[in-house]
Order: C-alpha cells, then sequence, then structure tokens
C-alpha cells in the first residue's frame, strides 16, 4: 500500500490523520491495549504484532488494523519500524451527557 493510498484509506474510514511513530532496535511492550481502532502503514523495518497468542510481523509496505480495545504486544527486535498510525475514536458519534 503506497502513503497516499494509505492516507486516502485513512480518511475514507474516519482515522485521524496519520501521526509518524518510530520505535528503535529491541522495541518490545508487553500485553496492553487501546481505546481507539488503530490503522498503520509500515515505512521500514518491520513490527510484529501478537492477539490471543497468535504473532504476525509487518515488514515495510504492509499494513494492518487493530480493534480498540484488544489486548496484544508489540515489538521490533531486528531492526527497529518506522510507521504511520492513524486512530479512530470508538466513541466518535457519541454525546456525552
Amino acid at each position: 500500500m503506497s502513503q497516499a493510498d494509505f492516507e486516502a484509506a485513512l480518511s475514507a474510514q474516519g482515522y485521524a490523520p496519520a501521526v509518524l511513530v518510530q520505535q528503535p532496535v529491541g522495541y518490545a511492550m508487553g500485553m496492553h491495549q487501546h481505546p481507539f481502532d488503530a490503522f498503520a502503514l509500515i515505512l521500514q523495518g518491520e513490527i510484529t504484532i501478537e492477539v490471543d497468542g497468535i504473532s504476525k510481523s509487518y515488514p515495510a509496505g504492509s499494513s494492518f488494523q487493530l480493534p480498540a480495545n484488544t489486548p496484544h504486544k508489540e515489538s521490533a527486535l531486528l531492526q527497529g519500524v518506522s510507521y504511520l498510525a492513524g486512530r479512530k475514536s470508538v466513541n466518535e458519534g457519541v454525546s456525552a451527557s
């Protein structure tokens, strides 16, 4: 997926504009979750995401989506990773009263 296609997909699917995320060689984060949907495009390196005990690696040029509140681990041990990430609030369109 090209960066232009990724940014168009973010917009079409209601995600906020992408931000650049960079993690160094050896990066690892234990089990955690985010209160938002995530959509990422890998620019350089590779990231591994583990969900429900299943690991999947995403090299440069690939993308992935992760639903809000999905427990997962992530790592970029050998190469580090740079990626564009868009977020979408799961409460979007819900007014607080």
